[in-house]
């Protein structure tokens, strides 16, 4: 007979938003759980002035900078800057072509944009204060949305995938699809942060989505009307006919590591020894959780996860708490995923893949495998910066190309419209025979 879960065993867990948080803006916010594992508050501020007719530093009392994080380089000859502000104060004239002149702290915003993008990641953001107010409600909050997660892959706006029930989901959208357009704004070098606040929006109002899709000759458009977003987390259920266990998880919340403990508690009341945990579509959640659903499956110690940091500051490995309830039982265990599969959904599939406990079946997962922290600016802007990469317990980076299955499996098209489901079909053949 299968042991009863114990209390110790299965002990909450203080859960910490870190690492792999993918935005759940009602878009699910954008294909990169924000690692916001610390915001950074950069107090102090310095105010520009100088003489306004020089060709160095432009004269203004309105501008506010925050210094604190650090001097100016001295080896950067920011001249080239500073006359170029100069000559667009004294030369430009508004056309019907042009927007209007920019204030001097939308200028200031306008260079720390620039001096951003220069690194070339898609998940490091600068936020003006707008910007940066709704990104907190994204990660704080509940609004208007059509309830799918993005994020960038192959330079493109791409959707992770849809939630359970959504209107995304409704609306015929798929996991790997591209965003080409929003209402008819093109999504060219959009990072994930623009796209989502374009598509997010009121509660009733129509968002126009133009996506191409592998296997389709030509763009198509689809209008989705958004809705309150409500995130669904766990469904699982005790397939008798062939003794196997299934448990759907949609993300990881909060929440999610409590109620996966307590569907783990009926795997063990059903008396099963089968176990399919179904992460397609899954695009994250809080790295706490998988860190905590990792250690039902393994001993004290055993790495699950580790951020490097690539030598800017020591590597912070995320060992499992041991609560190892399986230790000597018997347990044939599948993992689905997919393209959809992003972020602390592949930490806890790659940490019991590379573990020996699960076999991974489906296609390869997503990819999203970096930890982002957001700094305050002061005057309410922010800068959300990629710090951390996250590294499987074998030393493999999820950024570089997402986790491999065990076992490949593919669900067409034709699959989907006939209601039949391969990958499920090829996971129930490897626990049978296991």
């Amino acid at each position: 007979m299968e042991p009863e879960l114990t209390t110790s065993a299965l002990s909450n867990t203080t859960k910490r938003a870190a690492g792999a948080f993918i935005f759940i803006v009602a878009v699910f916010i954008a294909g990169l759980y924000v690692g916001i594992h610390q915001t950074s508050t950069l107090a102090q501020t310095q105010t520009i002035s100088a003489d306004p007719s020089a060709s160095s530093t432009p004269g203004t009392t309105s501008v506010t900078l925050d210094l604190s994080g650090g001097s100016a380089p001295g080896n950067v000859d920011l001249t080239a800057l500073w006359r170029t502000w100069n000559l667009l104060n004294s030369n430009f004239v508004e056309t019907h072509a042009s927007g209007t002149i920019p204030t001097d702290q939308q200028k200031v915003y306008g260079m720390l944009q620039g001096l951003v993008d220069s690194y070339g990641d898609p998940y490091t953001t600068f936020f003006p204060p707008q910007d940066a107010k709704m990104f907190d409600e994204n990660v704080n909050g509940s609004f208007g949305g059509v309830g799918m997660d993005v994020g960038i892959q192959d330079n493109a706006v791409t959707v992770i995938s849809p939630l359970k029930g959504s209107p995304a989901e409704a609306a015929g959208v798929r996991a790997g699809d591209k965003i080409l357009a929003i209402d008819g704004t093109s999504t060219t070098d959009m990072t994930a942060d623009q796209a989502v606040a374009l598509i997010r929006g009121e509660k009733g109002t129509t968002v126009k989505l133009t996506l191409t899709r592998a296997g389709t000759s030509q763009p198509f458009t689809i209008a989705i009307v958004r809705d309150t977003i409500a995130i669904p987390t766990i469904n699982y259920v005790n397939h008798a006919d062939t003794k196997i266990f299934e448990i759907d998880l949609y993300n990881f919340s909060a929440t999610s590591a409590d109620q996966f403990r307590e569907a783990l508690r009926a795997f063990f009341e059903s008396g099963d020894t089968r176990l399919m945990l179904d992460l397609r579509g899954n695009p994250g959640g809080y790295l706490d959780a998988a860190v905590d659903m990792a250690s039902y499956f393994l001993p004290a110690g055993d790495t699950i996860v580790t951020e490097d940091f690539r030598g800017t500051q020591s590597n912070n490995t995320h060992r499992s708490f041991g609560y190892n309830v399986f230790a000597n039982k018997k347990l044939s265990m599948a993992i689905l995923i997919d393209q959809g599969t992003a972020s602390a959904a592949e930490i806890l599939s790659g940490a019991l893949q590379q573990h020996g406990i699960a076999k991974l079946i489906g296609t390869r997962s997503f990819g999203k495998g970096s930890v982002q922290e957001v700094f305050d600016l002061g005057d309410g802007a922010q800068v959300k910066i990629t710090v951390a990469r996250w590294l499987t317990p074998n030393g493999t980076s999820i950024s570089d190309g997402g986790l491999t299955p065990d076992i490949n499996a593919t669900t067409t098209a034709d699959d989907i419209a006939s209601g039949r489901d391969p990958q499920k079909d090829a996971a129930v053949q490897y626990l049978v025979n296991n």
